[in-house]
């Protein structure tokens, strides 16, 4: 039998098409269907490059004796988590009343409404010791609904209440320059000082924690807290994690990075393109950039969402099978299949990534590449209103709505590729993303809203920026280009909201301290007004230690004071001068290359 998933824009869906799982994708329908069966829905969640999803698939939602109580008994939702993080973040956080153990797949079961009362992750198909078999949990809650519904709404209706009153924020003072370091200083505690990186087994790359550390003000107040994380880097460009092309793994199974997960996500790699670059570390720089313009990249120039861990070697799914060989071994493999998903604010990230390197390093085809996956992220991932969506897979754009982490990181991406190519269109289309942002542009997922479930967004950095992070990022960078001092308001407001909890928890807060950094110490910001941009003066410019740089001509120095942007107020009449500003109070512009410091 096929099912609903078959047209769904989804590769994690559609590779669920052919189960006798009578499987509805996430909408109004499913939620239809359940109350007028009276039945409860069985939420699965995952993503397709999720070795464990597989393994379930495989092991129960291919069972015919298996899926035939599911579709007795409950009305079967499957979700794309990349889809719809929203979505997920409901349920993720639903599921951690009922089970410490969280992560993917994520198998929930709710009330005809939405409510869940009860939650797992991966159940196997028999017992294995204290964890119970899959068609025990689902004849388990089957009789819990029939005999004993009123304690499961109950239950549900608990745990929402209780995720209601954990939502609720008291906002509190910024940060200062002690507490930014301090909080620093506590992670570099948790460093690994044997292996690098940070904890033990499970060990991930956690850019968005290194990317704090690398900050100035880090660099300043607490060095040997900055040094862990080029010491991490160094690390785990030099181990198992980093396959022999230069992409990234997930994580590390081991502490001394050995045994990778070997999913590759577009997240990780692009974050670590960054925390490469603020190291100095070439190699891995083009290591990374290979991965991304090799593999990740799809036809128009979007980027995919990831490569899965396991392919098909000798007729048999092997997972790192391909990874294990080495460069000319896998000539005649067929790869792991790319999740050709175009995520907006994953591309965002991967096009400021690429501008910042492509700048930095003189490669200009890299700022191509950024460009292209703007272009097309602006062109395809939007709805027949014009608004951005979440993504989009074959260059058709999905209903799935765009989160704050879409909206903040594109603009961020759009930022700085303005900055890289010296073209102001991009710097005012990124500024309209954030003010859309701003103005409450991001709505939550309408089923959920319609039954009444809270999002939940996580508010930590995780695998990438929060959705207050996110846009505090983009704001911060607007403020620093003269865009005006209400956007600094924004990030600052943003900050606040999360103030508590990041210093309480740094590690789990990267981006949003290095924002607060941000706001801390003054900025350094470098303007090069040049008719040529392959010069000396104009190298040296893209090569400074600044918070905001820039190398344009004068005419287009006139186009971003005109479009607003105020730190190039003024610059426009001649060209060949390098102007460099702190808090943007400039000195007295310099012509010559080697007056430009790069240290700041």
């Amino acid at each position: 039998m096929t099912n609903r998933l078959a047209d769904t824009l989804s590769p994690y869906l559609r590779a669920h098409a052919d189960n006798p799982v009578d499987w509805w994708p996430w909408g109004a329908d499913a939620f239809a269907e359940a109350q007028g069966r009276g039945v409860p829905l069985l939420i699965s969640i995952g993503y397709s490059t999720c070795h464990w999803c597989h393994v379930m698939a495989r092991e129960s939602f291919s069972s015919p004796e298996t899926a035939a109580l599911i579709n007795e008994n409950f009305v079967a939702v499957k979700v794309d988590r990349e889809e719809y993080p929203d979505v997920d973040g409901a349920y993720m956080a639903a599921a951690s009343a009922f089970t410490q153990n969280l992560g993917w797949p994520l198998t929930v079961f709710a009330t005809p409404q939405g409510r869940a009362f009860y939650a797992g992750t991966y159940w196997p198909p028999q017992a294995q010791g204290q964890v119970p078999a899959f068609h025990d949990v689902l004849t388990a809650v089957h009789e819990a609904w029939t005999l004993r519904r009123e304690q499961a709404v109950e239950s549900a209706d608990a745990v929402a209440e209780a995720l209601a009153a954990a939502a609720v924020i008291t906002p509190s003072d910024l940060p200062g320059l002690a507490a930014l370091a301090a909080a620093a200083g506590s992670i570099a505690a948790r460093e690994d000082r044997t292996f690098g990186g940070f904890g033990g087994a499970p060990k991930f790359p956690v850019a968005t924690t290194l990317g704090y550390l690398q900050q100035p003000l880090v660099r300043g107040e607490t060095p040997d807290a900055a040094a862990a994380a080029d010491r991490a880097l160094t690390a785990m460009a030099a181990s198992a994690l980093r396959d022999e092309d230069g992409g990234f793994f997930r994580y590390a199974t081991q502490r001394d990075w050995t045994v990778p997960h070997y999913e590759r996500m577009l997240t990780d790699n692009a974050q670590l393109l960054d925390v490469a670059l603020s190291a100095g570390d070439e190699r891995t720089v083009r290591g990374i950039v290979a991965f991304l313009l090799n593999v990740l990249r799809r036809d128009g120039g979007g980027f995919g969402a990831a490569q899965d861990s396991e392919s098909v070697i000798d007729g048999q799914r092997n997972e790192g099978g391909y990874y294990l060989r080495s460069l000319a071994e896998r000539a005649d493999l067929e790869p792991p299949a790319v999740d050709g998903k175009v995520i907006t604010a994953w591309n965002g990230l991967a096009i400021a990534a690429l501008a910042r390197a492509g700048a930095f390093w003189g490669e200009s085809s890299w700022v191509s590449a950024a460009q292209d996956a703007a272009q097309f992220v602006l062109r395809v991932n939007r709805s027949s209103d014009g608004a951005l969506v979440r993504s989009s897979l074959d260059g058709v754009a999905s209903s799935a709505v765009a989160t704050l982490v879409d909206l903040g990181l594109f603009a961020e991406g759009l930022l700085a590729l303005a900055a890289a190519t010296g073209d102001a269109s991009w710097a005012v289309r990124g500024r309209e993303i954030l003010d859309e942002a701003l103005s409450g542009g991001a709505q939550p997922d309408p089923v959920l809203a319609a039954q009444g479930v809270e999002s939940a967004p996580d508010s930590t950095d995780g695998d990438l920026p929060s959705g207050a992070s996110a846009i505090a990022l983009a704001a911060l960078s607007v403020w620093r280009w003269g865009g005006g001092d209400r956007y600094r308001a924004a990030a600052e407001e943003q900050v606040r909201q999360h103030t508590a909890s990041a210093l309480q928890h740094p590690f789990g807060h990267g981006s949003l301290l290095g924002v607060a950094a941000g706001l801390t110490e003054p900025p350094r910001q470098v303007v090069v007004v040049t008719d040529d941009r392959d010069g000396a003066l104009a190298a040296a410019g893209r090569r400074v230690d600044a918070d905001a740089s820039a190398v344009v001509t004068p005419a287009q120095a006139q186009e971003f004071e005109d479009a607003g942007f105020e730190l190039f107020a003024g610059k426009s009449a001649t060209a060949e001068l390098a102007y460099d500003c702190r808090a943007f109070v400039c000195r007295l512009p310099v012509s010559e290359a080697s007056a430009l410091t790069r240290e700041r």
